[in-house]
Formats: structure tokens, sequence, C-alpha cells
């Protein structure tokens, strides 16, 4: 049996009349952590992100639970973890492209030992697809997202396919080369070669959407990660340790600490997200783990347990 991405998967989580008891921990943990975070003086946020940020995630998958019956954390909560996992080693890869591009950097940083940082940054780095790919199932709850009419048809050919993948390593050859030039490529390139990958091995893509005529869940993962990309800059506004930017042509206009043309950039960082996330799942054999994440498609009545 088949259920729609709007319907509970199970009866048990018919919780439509009330928040969940999670949500309500995530929602104390944000109020102490932001509270503490703009208050305290000194060094405090290298302990407080995770545990604002975890407030975050769990906040929002209250409130997905509460819509729609069905939430990332009552799917399955070793796949609940296991997003906090891939989601670490996953956001080292932009610090390693960031090490070239140099776009942004952390004030405070040299408080810390090289080890220190690397434990409380990957820490730090664990919420990141929690809170982006919760905020997207919210974001498809709306009734605006859910009542969009059906897109144009996207189903790339193999030929496609492989001039994609090609555009993808030519853009990130680029962005190292010329870093000060095609720094923006960051959040393109990526997606372009792994969209493809997923695709030959038979991964979860956003092709399986576009190809439908369905760009819901395209905009549902847009959307959301530019929520989350407000909520981060807001809070890293008055935060100690914080980032910083030195973005080239586009440094103007600060909302937080964010230039407002780099907002943009969190578009297609949730693609990149998406499709990081789907790779390595894939290369663990966790076939099954595709439909984990519900974006407005028609979903499996029964949830995958293992990250």
């Amino acid at each position: 049996m088949r259920h729609s991405d709007n319907e509970p998967a199970d009866p048990q989580y018919r919780c439509n009349s009330y928040w969940s008891a999670h949500g309500w921990i995530g929602l104390a943990l944000v109020i102490i952590f932001w509270s503490l975070n703009w208050s305290l003086p000194g060094l405090r946020t290298h302990w407080g992100f995770f545990p604002l940020w975890l407030g975050y995630c769990l906040a929002v998958d209250g409130l997905v639970l509460r819509r729609k019956g069905t939430s990332l954390l009552t799917r399955g909560i070793r796949a609940y973890v296991g997003l906090f996992i891939i989601s670490s080693a996953s956001w080292w890869l932009f610090e390693i492209l960031n090490w070239r591009t140099q776009n942004w950097s952390y004030e405070g940083r040299e408080y810390f030992s090289n080890l220190e940082y690397v434990i409380l940054a990957s820490l730090s780095f664990s919420t990141v697809m929690p809170a982006v790919f919760g905020t997207a199932e919210l974001v498809s709850t709306f009734s605006w997202i859910k009542g969009l009419r059906l897109g144009p048809q996207l189903n790339p050919t193999r030929t496609a396919l492989i001039r994609i993948h090609t555009v993808g390593w030519i853009a990130l050859a680029l962005l190292i080369g010329w870093p000060q030039y095609f720094f923006p490529f960051m959040w393109l390139s990526i997606f372009c070669i792994l969209e493809p990958m997923n695709i030959w091995m038979g991964n979860r893509s956003i092709a399986k959407y576009t190809s439908n005529c369905d760009w819901r869940p395209v905009l549902a993962l847009s959307v959301g990660c530019l929520i989350c990309g407000f909520f981060w800059e807001m809070w890293n506004y008055f935060s100690y340790p914080k980032w910083i930017y030195s973005v080239p042509f586009v440094d103007f206009l600060h909302i937080f600490e964010m230039p407002l043309l780099g907002y943009v950039g969190y578009l297609p960082f949730a693609l990149e997200l998406f499709a990081l996330y789907h790779l390595v799942i894939g290369l663990l054999g966790n076939k099954g783990n595709h439909e984990y994440i519900h974006l407005g498609d028609f979903i499996q009545s029964t949830s995958p347990s293992t990250p």
C-alpha cells in the first residue's frame, strides 16, 4: 500500500492535535541556547551551536509530525542519527573547497588547537542536513506548494547526463584554478557531478521528480535551505566564535554577515546536500533508504531504520 506524502504513513503517528514531546524539547533547547549565545561574553558558540541547532531540528521535526503525521525522526531513529553523521562528513567537502576560495573564515579559531577545532566543527556541521531536510519537509506541507501545477518535463538523456557531469568537473576545475572569479561554482559543480552519478548508480535523484514534471520537491528543498540560511546567519551575527565573509564583487548590502546576493547560493546548496546524502547511502548499500526524505512525492508505508 502507498500513501501520499501529505497523509500519515502510520496510524500511530496521527498527532495533528498536539505537538510531540521531542518538538517541545527542541523548542526549549532553542530558547535556552539562543539566549545564552547572545547574552554571555567571551567564547560560547563552540559549545552552544550544536544544542541550538539540535533544538531547531527537533522543533521543526515536531512541526512536521504535527502537520502530516510522519517525520524524519519518527520514520527511523537510526536513519535520523545517520543524517547527522553524513552531514558532518559532507560539510568538510565545502570547507576543503573554501581553503581555496577563502569566502568565509572563523573569528575565534585561534583559541582552539587543531584537534579541538576539528571535533567541535564536526559536531556543528552535523546539524546541516537534518536542519535542511527537516525544513524542506515542513515547506512541502504548505498549501501553496502542494497546490502548484506541474512544470516542464526534464528527463535528461544519457548524452545530457555525460555533458552535465563533464560541466561539473570543468566548473570545479575553474573554481580551484581561479577562485576569485569562479567561486560561485562551489554551489553548482558538486550537484552537476553527483546528480548523474546517482542516476547511473540507481540512487534517488532530482531527475526522479523533474522527469514527472513535478518541481515541488526542488522548490521545497531550496526554500527549506533558504529558511535555514536565514537562521544560520541571524544566530551567527551575535555569536562568538563566528564566521565572517569575504566574497569578491558582491560584498555589499549585507543581511547579518552575509551579502544579500550570497543568499542565492543556498538554493542550489540544498540540491547538493540531497545529492550527497543519496550518493553516500547508495555507496553504503542502503537502497531501501532512498525514500527516507519525503518531499511531497508518493512514499512507501514502511520506513527504513538504518542510516
